[in-house]
């Protein structure tokens, strides 16, 4: 008789043939437990059972035969509906316990060898059999499921099924052919059966992610090794975290061409970057280092023959470029000839602070810097591969990183085409456009969650080609502190508010900015004072077009720009130091002094003598002389017009100038007169900083360190105070003081010979940090130290001054950033320090009439655009009203959380931290597990098979405050599952650049609440790891199975679970429905989703996570 498992199936056959104590003989390839499970009742009966494993050949798994031994135990892709009721364990069980008892194991010695598929049942109470002939045993031959082939199968009896009977016993009977494998097959049931920890879940969901780049992802196919690169001083310094980063990034250079290293403040981006470059170096490619002029030190030490330089030996030999080296184009730069250098011969640019190109503005008479680094360096010449370090490349406006990403691609928009990104340009204009929609929503609804659903994933996905990120809560969390030591507790910040006057006679501060807001400040706007019939004239020689001539940058709006930046400038001045306020208001004066006397002396020659005066001009001054800028600013370069605007006299309204000039000095001089009385004696903040060091110095909180920082953002602020700090701090307290500044390095520490020690600022900050600089190498037998720093943002990046424990902000930057990148020069990994200490001195007023002053003093001027990139904006104008009051409510939240708490600064940004975007450190997870004893690890992970799961109890009361980070709300983790699918039908209409599909991560209560969806990956992907690395402890994952085994009857009471699983594919269909079609939905729609059940079965259960509620039963 012949079937074809349509109409008649072979379990039908079967079911009606088996009777009490009868003997079956099988011959299969396959052998399905989900057959089993099946006629498990008939098997029952069986008195003995042969099973002779035919070793088949599995064609959709090249090279896996030796694998697979025993076919695929836990079914095909066409028994995933089996797979997917999750009792999977609970057969296997059952299986094993039969196998054990009932049957006689035998497998072939070698694949090929057997081609027949036999089923035979001999009757104990008929002399007749039955055999089946060309059935495999699983669901497609018992026709069970479907099948991808067509099949006749033939069932006989009497003579016909003796001689198959005779046939099976013969290939029995061979020693040649086949052995006993009952051993074998238990331990291969055993991969099904036994309990897995949470850490091999998550290795697992890694593996099956990236495992179609797993030879990219092993170590030793990045880095290579036979250059000695391991062998090398600054690999082996580096943390494990550190060489994760630094494999990650040549990674990215080989396989991208660029990276963008976005670690946080104190994480030793540096240290990366230069095991970066000698790994390119030892393969003889010649590198260049671009940094702002503040950190040239920091590079050019590790390339001289300096005993300060703790990796002479690794030999550096690479070239250190100013930033605003790139804006000229003769001259020198250090030892470099701008006129001759090959530009074009650099295989490696390594650009630190990269934010500082974000911008891209073309000048009308020559290229940027921008321009010129693009054309000269990465497009001309050799192939020139780009590595950025940025503290924050992405902030607010998240198309920032749009020309740092063209220096990688060399202004490819289609670069990555092949990855699924058409247009760069388009990614990033769509990931704004969503997130300006996100950022007006109300504050209750703008949750990190829905910004996270509703960005567009080939965002995600260029942010995880080209950026490594990890912040300091990243590295508690994934690395822990057992090798790197800890990160110091911040205490919380001391918050001081000191007067200007002792004596209180000078004005308030709300005095003196009603008087810098009467200032009309002529001498920088010359523009505003020009004659009608001249207007057109100087607007042709000074507008200029901007973004590709669509719009026009008038030179009377950047003079009123200017001026704006110089009032903004005297308030920080004003709260930075009396003493640097009385400078600049003096120089100020002067300026106007200068320009009344040139117009008087024009008026005199014009009058007197008939000559041509009308030639007299006179040129704005230059911003330098009264900014005092200690950073680099890009956006402000359009402003620092120095003498370039020159404007004839005659052309000018002199009437009217003059006026207004003459208003100016009579303001001025009052300022400048009531200034001049505050003396050394009478300043009330310099007298609050001695009373606050003196605190300090007579407690110390970590062994007797008496170390303090003291920042300004202005070199003036900062001479005052070394000059009013040092001697004193020498005589009454006999410790030594050190100022650094842009221009000024010089200290009171004396060698033993009682002369001044070097006053470079590599030594200055190597005898004020001894042990974070290995002073001991370097000055063995010197023991004094530095223990008061006064300084600038020269230092606030890039430099390890961990031995200190207490900073002081003397005034306070009008970038929020800056206060937590100079703090981050103490609070670092590693430090010997428990505690550390920030103070921050601010002006004598509440913060909300403090927020008013300065958006009053910068009239329309948008200064608060500012967030955790380093953004300065401080030109931008804002077209609505409503901008400007998000901005100042923006500032206030940020001023208020620096004067609460110390935070990170992706915790200050309000917006998208790029720790929350990428995979890399997923990938380096793996890498590392893959690289260390390489076969050991991957065949486990390789060989395991789908439906495995893990329970775990969350009964801690530090787990469950620890698992809040992973959710939208403060609520603590709810037992659940986290699912891990895979769409194996191709079905799900997920956007298009979603970058895991087809897999699909979801996190579903037990109340079938989804906590996190599958847009939130990488959110699921961190707690699984928090769940794999918290509880490794194996007692403790037994534990977690006896309570499932409780809750479920061993696995065999599942549909509880069946439904959460049909409601986690429920919410991937809904979810992926909403992407596609958006329009369509209303929030809270459920009608899409209800008719979804039937795709469950077109998901496969790759693997996943049972999350158990502590069980409180006896």
């Amino acid at each position: 008789m012949i079937i074809d498992n349509v109409t008649k199936t072979v379990s039908e056959t079967i079911k009606n043939s088996i009777e009490e104590n009868d003997q079956v003989s099988i011959m299969s390839g396959f052998f399905s437990i989900y057959a089993f499970e099946h006629l498990k009742d008939e098997f029952k009966k069986l008195d003995s059972v042969r099973l002779l494993f035919s070793k088949a050949i599995v064609f959709s798994l090249p090279n896996h035969c030796e694998n697979l031994p025993f076919g695929m135990l836990n079914g095909s892709i066409f028994e995933n509906k089996f797979r997917n009721k999750l009792n999977q364990k609970s057969i296997a069980n059952d299986f094993a316990d039969w196998i054990k008892h009932k049957t006689s194991i035998k497998l072939a010695t070698q694949p090929g060898i057997i081609n027949q598929h036999i089923i035979h049942i001999k009757s104990s109470y008929q002399p007749e059999s039955i055999s089946i002939d060309g059935a495999q045993f699983n669901g497609q031959g018992l026709g069970l499921t479907e099948s991808d082939t067509f099949d006749l199968i033939s069932i006989s009896k009497d003579e016909k099924a003796h001689d198959l009977l005779n046939f099976f016993n013969r290939v029995w009977n061979s020693k040649n052919k086949v052995i006993e494998a009952k051993n074998e097959l238990l331990y291969e049931i055993n991969q099904l059966t036994m309990n897995r920890t949470p850490y091999f879940i998550y290795l697992f969901i890694l593996y099956n992610l990236f495992k179609d780049h797993s030879e990219s992802i092993i170590e030793e196919n990045i880095i290579k090794v036979k250059t000695g690169f391991k062998n090398t001083i600054v690999w082996n310094k580096l943390y494990h975290f550190q060489k994760d980063g630094v494999i990650g990034a040549i990674d990215k250079l080989e396989k991208y061409n660029g990276c963008i290293i976005a670690d946080s403040v104190g994480l030793g981006k540096t240290f990366e970057a230069l095991a970066v470059i000698k790994y390119f170096e030892l393969r003889n490619d010649k590198v260049l280092v671009l940094c702002p002029k503040k950190l040239r030190d920091n590079w050019l030490i590790y390339t001289q023959n300096d005993k300060r330089n703790l990796l002479v030996n690794d030999r550096f030999n690479y070239d250190v470029l100013n930033h605003t080296d790139m804006s000229r184009s003769s001259g020198f730069s250090g030892n470099l000839n701008l006129e001759t250098i090959n530009w074009g011969n650099y295989d490696l640019i390594v650009i630190d602070e990269s934010h500082n190109f974000r911008n891209n503005n073309p000048k009308p008479d020559k290229r940027n810097r921008y321009q010129r680094l693009l054309e000269d360096i990465i497009q001309s010449g050799v192939k020139t591969k780009v590595l950025m370090l940025s503290a924050t490349p992405v902030n607010n406006r998240l198309n920032d990183i749009k020309n740092q990403i063209a220096f990688i691609t060399e202004a490819n928009d289609q670069a990555l085409i092949n990855d699924g990104i058409n247009s760069i340009e388009q990614t990033l204009r769509q990931a704004q456009l969503r997130f300006s929609r996100w950022s007006e929503q109300d504050p209750n609804i703008r949750t990190s969650k829905s910004l996270l659903e509703s960005m567009n994933f080939d965002y995600f996905k260029l942010l995880d080609i080209y950026t490594i990120a990890r912040s300091r809560k990243h590295i508690e969390k994934y690395y822990g502190t057992e090798d790197i030591g800890n990160f110091p507790t911040r205490l919380l910040p001391i918050n001081l508010k000191p007067s200007i006057d002792i004596k209180n006679k000078f004005p308030s501060l709300e005095e003196v900015n009603k008087t810098i807001r009467r200032l009309t400040l002529a001498f920088y706007s010359p523009m505003k004072y020009i004659r009608m019939d001249k207007k057109d004239e100087y607007a042709r020689r000074y507008d200029r077009k901007v973004k590709g001539g669509k719009s026009i940058f008038k030179q009377i709006d950047r003079e009123e720009s200017l001026i704006n930046l110089i009032r903004i400038n005297l308030l920080k001045r004003m709260e930075s130091s009396i003493h640097s306020f009385t400078i600049t208001t003096e120089k100020l004066l002067v300026h106007v002094e200068n320009l009344l006397s040139k117009i008087k002396e024009y008026q005199y020659k014009k009058e007197s003598i008939s000559t041509n005066s009308s030639i007299e001009e006179f040129a704005i001054p230059s911003i330098e002389d009264i900014q005092d800028f200690e950073f680099e600013a890009p956006e402000i370069s359009p402003f620092l017009i120095g003498n370039k605007t020159k404007v004839k006299i005659e052309d000018i309204d002199i009437i009217r100038i003059v006026q207004d000039l003459q208003s100016d000095k009579l303001f001025l001089s009052e300022i400048v007169n009531s200034a001049k009385n505050i003396d050394t004696e009478r300043d009330a903040k310099l007298d609050l900083l001695k009373q606050t060091y003196l605190k300090k110095y007579n407690n110390p909180f970590n062994n007797n360190n008496k170390k303090v920082i003291i920042f300004t953002a202005f070199a003036d602020t900062a001479d005052y105070l070394y000059n009013n700090l040092s001697e004193w701090a020498l005589t009454e307290l006999g410790i030594y003081a050190a100022i650094v500044t842009g221009q000024r390095t010089d200290s009171t520490l004396l060698d033993t010979n009682r002369n001044k020690v070097q006053t470079d600022l590599n030594t200055l900050l190597t005898h004020f940090s001894p042990y974070s600089k290995e002073r001991e190498k370097i000055y063995p037998d010197f023991k004094k130290e530095i223990d008061i720093l006064i300084a600038t943002d020269c230092i606030s990046e890039g430099q390890n001054l961990q031995d200190c424990d207490y900073l002081i902000n003397y005034d306070i930057h009008w970038n929020p950033v800056r206060i937590i990148q100079r703090f981050g020069r103490i609070d670092r990994l590693g430090s010997k320090n428990n505690t550390v200490q920030l103070v921050n001195f601010w002006p004598n007023m509440e913060l909300d009439e403090y927020i008013n002053l300065e958006a009053r003093v910068s009239g329309r001027m948008v200064l608060l655009d500012i967030s955790a990139t380093g953004e300065e904006n401080i030109i931008e104008h804002s077209p609505k009203d409503n901008k400007e009051m998000n901005d100042l409510e923006y500032r206030k939240k940020q001023l208020e959380q620096l004067q609460n708490s110390v935070v990170d600064l992706e915790d200050i940004s309000g917006g998208i931290s790029i720790t929350d975007l990428t995979l890399n450190d997923f990938r380096m997870d793996l890498s590392g597990v893959l690289s260390d004893d390489s076969k050991n690890n991957v065949d486990p992970l390789m060989k395991a098979p789908l439906g495995l799961f893990s329970p775990v109890i969350i009964n801690k009361e530090f787990f469950k405050s620890n698992l809040r980070e992973f959710t939208s709300t403060n609520e603590e983790i709810k037992p659940g599952v986290i699912f891990f699918l895979k769409d194996i039908q191709g079905k799900v209409p997920s956007h298009e650049n979603y970058p895991l599909a087809p897999y699909y991560l979801i996190y579903i209560s037990d109340d079938e609440e989804i906590i996190l969806s599958y847009s939130q990956s990488k959110q699921i992907l961190d707690l699984c790891k928090k769940l794999g690395t918290e509880l490794k402890d194996i007692q403790y994952s037994k534990q977690a199975y006896h309570e499932f085994d409780r809750q479920t009857n061993k696995g065999k009471c599942m549909t509880h679970y069946q439904n959460l699983l049909s409601k986690a594919i429920d919410e991937v269909w809904g979810k992926s429905t909403e992407i596609g079609t958006s329009s369509l939905f209303k929030r809270g729609g459920t009608s899409i989703k209800s008719s979804l059940s039937h795709k469950v079965n077109d998901f496969e259960v790759v693997c996943y996570i049972v999350i158990l509620k502590e069980s409180h039963d006896g």
